[in-house]
């Protein structure tokens, strides 16, 4: 009877802590679930920055390329024109 006794209070403490260690601390379900969202959004963020190098690297290549998108980026970017041209700036209400 008493060997019965113990054996049920070792099973209710293996128990106890075989749930403890499911519902928290490292290894957890909820532990689990916020690395999967980690993970997640690190995802998101990479992929993002491959669009980025991908935006930037052919736009080296364009420079690399040829004088007209140089001519491009220094009339879009720096306002340059060339000499005989007459520049409009159109603003809207």
């Amino acid at each position: 009877m008493k060997l019965n006794r113990i054996l049920v209070a070792i099973f209710i403490l293996m128990t106890v802590g075989l749930q403890a260690r499911l519902w928290i601390g490292e290894g957890s379900l909820a532990h689990v679930s916020g690395l999967r969202s980690e993970v997640d959004r690190q995802t998101a963020e990479n992929q993002r920055k491959h669009r980025r190098n991908d935006i930037l690297k052919a736009e080296i290549m364009d420079l690399r390329d040829g004088l007209e998108a140089i001519e491009a980026k220094a009339r879009n970017e720096l306002g340059l024109i060339k000499e005989g041209e007459t520049f409009f700036l159109l603003l809207e209400d």
